[in-house]
């Protein structure tokens, strides 16, 4: 009798093998999870912008099948629809309700990249419903959905990984290795900025909502509001009731490589200056922010975000510099160098493929090594680049700096819980009020 791993195999367009694999992972206890032989049904929710880049690496990965592109625009899945025809040569089947997605028994995977107040509630739900999870950035709306998520998957034993992918970088991969082996030293202080000239959201006017749009599934747990005409499908991000403004949309990478390098996880205290400065528009966080996050030992993380107007002198959109007692290291997406303490260049190493590091689809090699790092732990066991239980510690961080942030003085913090000590108003913001009906529950 045929199977449906044998039925979806010869009505699938087979994908050509261009992925990095895991093998560089020691394997885990997930070894069984899915045979060796068989091949990892997925979804992706959420495929205007990021979703591209998970499904060009779904396609990259030989034991893998993409079966369904999920979206709540028409208008964006007609547009997805002919960018999938002409680069893959098939266009998966569509759906507009995710729940549909989560209710098939042969989809083993969804991908997630769907505006930030879903992330969690929807791996949450996916999670419940069997499946494994790849979830965009942040994995959290709030602090509180960081603990739900950690809890579901522990619960449920499926596979969750965030897309921070520099965290399958060949380079960043090699200077952690290096800088554990004391290449630098002993390392004290990761220093990432985020810079780009973001224009004006406007003022957003009551509007009709669009006729191809679900606006009541876009909303899903967020409280309701009227549609505006500044919201969708992208300016969401600097609004509070769905996005989590610059820190977490992209500060979240960089903040996550400083806290690998220098093998640190919550902080004892956080610290945010700055505010929104440019325009006079709905944007609702900061601009312009500077956070800084202390460790126990005399370690630090800074981050400094210039959402509009870029940083002088002039540099690359992003990076990344890790400094040590006997020399510095900068990292990016596409390259690791070190230098001594006078700035004299020791070792450059480089990414065999570019990957983009400003624009919203962000495509590259990296989201390839990762994918497939997410696929080999669920047919191999192999471990995770980014498993969500360290993962949510990135987030946590970037939560913490938005509530500095809002506080307005430093924050004393459990560095076993990320909860705040100094501030019961601060503490306010850990969790979120959800639709009625849409509740999170593990």
């Amino acid at each position: 009798m045929a199977t449906r791993r044998d039925f979806i195999r010869t009505t699938s367009v087979s994908a050509a093998a261009i992925g990095l694999h895991g093998s560089l992972f020691p394997k885990s206890a997930l070894a069984d999870v899915l045979g060796a032989n068989e091949k990892v049904v997925c979804a992706c929710i959420g495929i205007r912008s990021r979703g591209k880049a998970h499904v060009l690496a779904i396609n990259a990965y030989p034991d893998a099948i993409l079966k369904y592109n999920c979206d709540v625009d028409d208008t964006i899945l007609e547009e997805h629809n002919a960018w999938c025809e002409k680069r893959l040569g098939t266009v998966p089947k569509v759906e507009k309700d995710f729940r549909k997605i989560l209710d098939d028994p042969e989809v083993d995977a969804v991908f997630i990249a769907t505006p930030e107040h879903w992330h969690a509630p929807m791996a949450i739900m996916a999670l419940q419903a069997g499946k494994h999870v790849y979830v965009e950035k942040p994995c959290s709306h709030n602090p509180a959905e960081n603990e739900m998520l950690v809890a579901a998957q522990k619960k449920y034993g499926k596979v969750v990984q965030m897309g921070n992918q520099q965290r399958s970088a060949k380079t960043s991969i090699q200077a952690i290795a290096d800088i554990r082996s004391g290449a630098i030293g002993n390392v004290y202080k990761g220093e990432a900025y985020y810079s780009n000239n973001r224009g004006s959201i406007g003022t957003g006017k009551e509007v009709p909502v669009p006729g191809t749009l679900d606006w009541e599934l876009w909303q899903g747990p967020a409280p309701r509001t009227a549609y505006r005409d500044n919201i969708h499908p992208y300016n969401w991000h600097w609004f509070r009731r769905w996005g989590t403004g610059e820190i977490h949309n992209n500060g979240t990478h960089e903040i996550d490589i400083c806290r690998w390098a220098l093998g640190v996880d919550l902080p004892e205290r956080v610290s945010s200056f700055g505010g929104k400065f440019t325009y006079d528009d709905d944007w609702e966080f900061p601009d312009n922010q500077e956070a800084t996050f202390s460790f126990a030992g005399g370690k630090f993380i800074t981050w400094t975000g210039h959402s509009r107007g870029i940083m002088k002198p002039e540099r690359p959109g992003r990076g990344i510099t890790i400094y040590g007692d006997k020399g510095t290291i900068e990292l990016s997406r596409n390259f690791y160098k070190r230098y001594d303490l006078g700035g004299n260049p020791v070792q450059f190493e480089f990414e065999p493929e570019l990957s983009a590091t400003t624009d919203t689809q962000g495509i590259g090699s990296l989201d390839v090594a990762h994918v497939a790092n997410f696929f080999d732990a669920i047919r191999k066991g192999d471990t995770l680049a980014a498993p969500i239980a360290d993962a949510s510690k990135s987030t946590m961080l970037c939560h913490l700096g938005n509530m500095a942030q809002d506080a307005g003085h430093d924050l004393s913090v459990d560095p076993a819980s990320g909860k705040v000590l100094n501030s019961q108003e601060a503490m306010k913001s850990w969790g979120r009020t959800y639709e009625k009906g849409w509740e999170l529950k593990v």
